[in-house]
């Protein structure tokens, strides 16, 4: 196994021939010929001329090498007291026909979907079989409210939303149609069509000319093909905002995002085929107790589990003695990623010594899509220094600047920063905005990209993140 060192020493040596290696690892209708061109777009853009199909590197690469029968996706759901194991060949046949319902409602290639979805599966097949038809989907927060949505509808001016008639948390159902409705009525673009999947906590009245019931649409649909795209064309756009202005809808484009995907999951994460990764939004508190986490990980043999501090402090308060660890034979999990915010070090301590496993803090932004930083389970990992976010990854080359752009000491706070280019699967640019993109990454210190994030980077290399520089706030995980 290659260590860290030797990795990254390699990316530095040769960038262009290092991607060119982890292109190989997807399939590609048209393989890149140019891995990157530094011409186009704010700051280049990586494998142009190339093609492929998202969905179909997903799931019908995998069938298609007899792996069909393997489980997909793992539902389970105490608030409706289902568990489901969902297959490549089950997850193919209804990404298929959702991707055929789309395309009866008139969605092409180009096109964009937005999702107002919560935890289902039908969330992840709904942005896969945008995916599969070449069609751009922009996922939002499930009960995120009206105005919100109003003004991502209005920037991303969906063809099609496809939205979950509820939502269900502890002790409550939240209605989302009810939401988009209003949502529709404050927008001055109004979508084509409306796919509402019907819960049967809260059934959706259905709007007679606009709104079409998703399961229905899904049987009646056929199947879809893949649609071949170019590896620089938007899969998806996903917004973040500050607490002023316009939200910014980062796009991500679908070349790097592939490749970037499979290159990281083994790499950082530690994870190969057959493994299970639970990745967890939320404070797993109420579904039923603080002991949610532990439970999920033994009953699916969890390998990684990657969560927010926030489940973790809201755990610690319910449980602080992690008792409830003791009930659960987690054994087969091997490490606790964390991402979103910094962990503070007093909770990173408190549950590494209560799992008696590693504790990898990581960095990472809506607009990179992949960690910055982290420890590398899949390369021996880096030491544990509770509240560092551990150490740049392969691609992004990171360093503390002070406000005239100019570098600062080892250990000295500034603002942390990436020399240009920004390596495959980050945000290119944002959705109809380029000048919105380069106002508020490039343009502060030329050359670089500018994470708005305040921090330092050690003599070993590790990176420290202690705050935000710009109007961005976090709050349990979420920036607003």
């Amino acid at each position: 196994m290659v260590d860290y060192a030797t990795l990254y020493a390699q990316w530095q040596h040769a960038p262009e021939a290092y991607w060119a290696e982890c292109a190989k690892l997807i399939d590609w209708d048209v393989p890149p010929t140019k891995i990157f061109e530094p011409a186009t777009g704010p700051y280049g853009a990586w494998f142009p001329g190339a093609m492929l199909n998202t969905s179909y590197n997903c799931l019908d690469r995998h069938v298609a090498a007899g792996n069909g029968e393997r489980v997909a996706l793992i539902w389970d759901s105490p608030m409706e007291g289902r568990l489901e194991h969902i297959t490549y060949n089950q997850a193919l046949t209804r990404v298929e026909k959702i991707a055929g319902a789309l395309a009866a409602l008139g969605v092409t290639k180009g096109d964009r979907v937005v999702g107002y979805m919560p935890m289902v599966p039908e969330a992840a097949f709904t942005m896969l079989a945008c995916a599969r038809l070449g069609a751009i989907h922009s996922m939002v927060f499930g009960g995120f409210a009206a105005p919100e949505l109003s003004a991502r509808i209005n920037d991303a001016k969906p063809k099609v939303i496809v939205a979950s008639s509820c939502g269900l948390e502890p002790g409550r159902v939240v209605e989302y149609k009810p939401i988009l409705d209003m949502a529709i009525g404050l927008s001055t673009h109004k979508p084509s069509a409306c796919l509402i999947f019907q819960r049967n906590a809260a059934r959706a009245t259905m709007v007679a000319g606009l709104d079409h019931d998703f399961i229905e649409a899904e049987a009646a649909a056929t199947p879809h093909a893949p649609v071949s795209v170019l590896a620089t064309d938007p899969l998806y756009i996903l917004y973040t905002s500050g607490t002023t202005g316009r939200p910014k809808g980062v796009v991500r484009d679908n070349g790097g995002h592939a490749v970037a995907m499979v290159h990281t999951v083994d790499m950082v994460f530690g994870v190969k085929p057959g493994e299970v990764l639970w990745a967890y939004e939320g404070k797993p508190v109420g579904t039923p107790d603080a002991g949610a986490f532990w439970r999920v990980a033994a009953q699916h043999q969890v390998k990684t589990l990657f969560t927010a501090p926030t489940a973790l402090r809201a755990i610690k308060q319910q449980d602080p003695e992690g008792k409830l660890i003791s009930k659960y034979d987690i054994s087969g999990m091997q490490a606790l990623f964390l991402a979103g915010e910094r962990c503070d070090p007093p909770t990173a301590i408190w549950i590494q010594e209560l799992l008696q496993k590693p504790v990898i803090d990581n960095w990472w932004q809506t607009e990179t899509g992949w960690p910055i930083t982290a420890r590398f389970l899949g390369l021996g990992l880096t030491p544990f220094k509770p509240g560092s976010g551990g150490r740049p990854c392969p691609g992004y080359d990171v360093h503390a600047l002070d406000d005239a752009g100019e570098l600062v000491a080892p250990g000295t706070i500034g603002n942390l920063s990436i020399k240009l280019p920004l390596p495959p699967g980050c945000g290119p640019t944002l959705w109809e905005n380029e000048e919105g993109y380069r106002n508020a990454y490039l343009n502060s210190f030329p050359g670089w990209y500018r994470t708005g994030d305040a921090g330092m980077v050690d003599e070993d290399g590790d990176v420290w993140v202690m705050g935000r520089t710009d109007d961005v706030i976090n709050v349990a995980g979420h920036r607003l």
